[in-house]
This record gives C-alpha cells, structure tokens and sequence, in this order.
C-alpha cells in the first residue's frame, strides 16, 4: 500500500491523502476546509474503488466557476500518484 498527499489548487479542501493498494483507493481524506458532510460520503463511496476508473469518472467536474472541484482535485491527485507509481516499474524494465 501506498500512501500518497496532494496540495489542491481552487478549492476549498487545502489537501487529499489517500492510499492506493493493489490499484484501489483506501483511506480517502479531505483535509482543511470544504463541504465536510459532502466530503466524507464522498470518501466512504470510493473506498475501495478501482483507482483508474475513480479518475476518469471525477476528471473535469465543476463547482461553481472555479474551473475544478474536489472531486477534480482527488483526480488529478490519483493520476500523479499512478504516474509516480508506473515511473520505478518503466525504470526497472529498462
């Protein structure tokens, strides 16, 4: 399992930790402001979803005129982290 942090851009959560174990999502956390109530159903709906499918589905949502929601942010800190992750293994290989 691999645990992994993301600083968000244009929202109101400052930071997304999660893990990622095995190509799924664990311990999905929001943290430093944002719709609290929304944010955690948010995280307890995606346990244990497939990390890469997670992403494609959030990619590009909205909220409000931001350009980026939460659930954006938690997207493009799930492909980072995947890049991260597929970098070792392309070294290794080479």
């Amino acid at each position: 399992m691999t645990s992994h942090r993301y600083n968000t851009k244009k929202v109101c959560s400052k930071q997304i930790r999660f893990d990622i174990d095995d190509g799924a999502l664990h311990n999905i956390r929001f943290l430093g402001g944002g719709c609290e109530g929304n944010l955690k159903a948010l995280s307890m709906l995606l346990e244990g979803t497939d990390a890469e499918e997670t992403a494609k589905m959030l990619r590009g949502m909205g909220c409000g005129k931001r350009g980026t929601s939460c659930g954006d942010q938690l997207a493009i800190a799930i492909e980072l982290a995947m890049q991260k992750q597929e970098a070792p293994k392309q070294e290794a290989s080479e």
